[in-house]
């Protein structure tokens, strides 16, 4: 004997229910506040998130098409899309070779992405770094 399965998939939506059509939208909630210790922390970006919006607007600054620089960096196109938009966690070679077509280090591309992470937690927390003492360090700190 066999028991008969229902055939039927659990259905989770890619977007809140605010941004679906024809799901009207209810009041958001008032963004946390940082100085309130109680309140959620506030997710930080992906490393690759932040590398790829700084290669994708180094790339538009000088006028280049992806398709030149994935050439020049001897890289897939729709690979190199792919990282620009934050889908894949390239290797430090591909991501030295797409800073070089660029013009760029691999220093001055993960600088810059250090940067932004700094101003968006910045942004966040009221300008407090979380898990520093009373001195400022700017240098990089990458880790395997």
């Amino acid at each position: 004997m066999s028991s008969h399965v229902p055939n039927e998939a659990r259905v989770i939506p890619l977007r809140p229910p605010a941004a679906r059509p024809g799901v009207r939208p209810t009041a958001s909630p008032a963004p946390p506040d940082p100085s309130d210790p109680s309140a959620p922390a506030v997710r930080e970006p992906l490393w690759r998130d932040l590398v790829g919006d700084v290669l994708r607007r180094e790339r538009l600054a000088q006028e280049r098409t992806l398709k030149e620089v994935a050439e020049q960096a001897r890289i897939s196109m729709p690979y190199l899309s792919e990282v620009e938009r934050g889908r894949k966690e390239a290797s430090s070679e591909v991501l030295a070779a797409a800073a070089h077509a660029l013009g760029l280090g691999l220093g001055d591309l993960l600088s810059r992405a250090q940067g932004e992470l700094l101003r968006i937690t910045a942004r966040h927390t009221g300008g407090r770094h979380r898990g520093t003492t009373g001195s400022r360090y700017d240098g990089l700190c990458l880790a395997a």
